[in-house]
């Protein structure tokens, strides 16, 4: 394999949960890493963990729905750590609600995070990948794609992700740049605690809930999702592209 140290990743949504857990993985894997998420103090945790571990890491606050700030960002980690040839688009929100209940404005936060945000990294970034004749760009989407109660909002702009994975595996693949995505399934992180508490039950009670749906028997952690993107984003998976990855501990569509 190529030496990775000679790569800059970015990862949004970064500061806690899955994105976390990419850009430590990537950190390890030798890659510069910035870590974007909307408030740059939030990223500073991760950003001390990666330097202290004697690797790169810029923290850089970024709304991702943001074409101008998308566009500085960029340009600011290009500036600083290098030209960036991987991206991981994992910044996400929710908002969810029956579809009678849900809002123009519920709708339209989840799809301008999720989707808006992932077009304007993507293009963004691409250019530098298409320069360097080399890149690697990981999706986050979710079981929720193939469909959630009271998730109508999340749910399609997770499904979008896939086609937009797709599209760009056809289009960028000349270049040398690959596109996946990663669909989770229950993963332990502050999003899915937030979850059980409007559940009204204990994190824990929906953990155990949870696992015993599942056929390994436990539910994800943000490592799990990680140490996928971390293969996807190396040199060795250049023949793989265009392919949605269930990472869900057991079988999905």
């Amino acid at each position: 394999m190529t030496d990775q140290t000679q790569r800059t990743a970015i990862v949004t949504g970064a500061a806690r949960g899955i994105g976390a857990a990419v850009a430590r993985r990537l950190a390890q894997d030798g890659m510069a890493v910035a870590v974007l998420d909307l408030d740059e103090a939030s990223c500073q945790s991760v950003v001390d963990e990666i330097t202290g571990a004697g690797g790169r890491a810029l923290a850089v606050a970024v709304d991702v729905s943001d074409e101008a700030a998308v566009a500085a960002a960029v340009e600011r980690v290009a500036g600083e750590l290098g030209a960036p040839t991987v991206l991981v688009n994992n910044a996400g929100i929710i908002r969810d609600n029956m579809l009678f209940k849900m809002s123009v404005d519920d709708w339209d936060a989840v799809m301008g995070v999720h989707l808006r945000g992932a077009f304007l990294m993507t293009r963004a970034a691409q250019r530098y990948m298409t320069e360097a004749k080399y890149g690697r760009i990981v999706n986050l989407s979710s079981t929720s794609a193939l469909g959630n109660r009271g998730q109508a909002n999340y749910a399609a702009a997770k499904a979008g992700m896939q086609g937009f994975t797709k599209t760009l595996a056809l289009e960028l693949g000349k270049f040398g740049v690959t596109a996946n995505a990663i669909a989770p399934g229950f993963i332990a992180t502050d999003m899915t605690k937030a979850t059980a508490a409007r559940m009204g039950i204990t994190f824990e009670q929906f953990l155990e809930g949870a696992a015993k749906e599942i056929p390994v028997a436990r539910v994800g952690q943000p490592e799990d999702i990680a140490a996928t993107a971390s293969w996807l984003c190396s040199e060795e998976s250049g023949f793989v592209s265009g392919q949605v990855i269930y990472v869900a501990g057991g079988p999905r569509d």
